[in-house]
């Protein structure tokens, strides 16, 4: 894949996970669940890799912040969880991995992560137990979606491009 068509999949992945997050969410605990981010983390992860899925995910969050529809805790649980995703799936070539990766990274580690990161960036002082339902509740639903859906793009072999082509 050449880098223009890659840039140009990762805007359209960026575009999906931002406008899908601001139509598709559910309350989950103290939080909103965003299930399209995290689908599209685990595409992205498969279908292009760890690297582009993180930029992905940062520029969604980024969007979504200028935007209003997002907060802060989108940087840590999006990004972690997009490279854990693209890591584990290249290491495995299994596209369950990606999923499991993700909720790994966005579901568990980023909700960990969030503890400081709250209390420094936005002064909230919440125990690791506060974000992690949310945030496993959001990465699940997600990831389950993101893996059902990269299955049928690979099955109808409608994805020309694969990893390290």
């Amino acid at each position: 894949m050449n880098q223009v068509q890659k840039i140009t999949y990762m805007a359209l992945f960026t575009a999906i996970a931002t406008f899908g997050s601001s139509l598709v969410w559910f309350p989950a605990g103290v939080a909103k669940a965003y299930p399209v981010q995290h689908a599209v983390n685990v595409m992205a992860g498969v279908l292009l890799g760890p690297g582009p899925a993180v930029i992905i995910a940062f520029v969604t969050g980024l969007l979504r912040n200028f935007m209003g529809t997002g907060s802060l805790l989108a940087f840590p649980g999006g990004m972690i969880g997009a490279f854990l995703a693209g890591y584990i799936y290249q290491k495995t070539s299994r596209k369950w991995g990606a999923a499991i990766g993700e909720v790994t990274g966005s579901g568990i580690i980023a909700s960990l992560f969030a503890v400081p990161y709250a209390k420094i960036l936005m002064g909230t002082a919440a125990g690791a137990f506060f974000f992690l339902p949310a945030f496993l509740v959001s990465s699940l639903s997600g990831s389950l979606i993101g893996f059902i859906l990269v299955r049928r793009i690979i099955k109808m072999k409608v994805w020309k491009y694969r990893l390290n082509n």
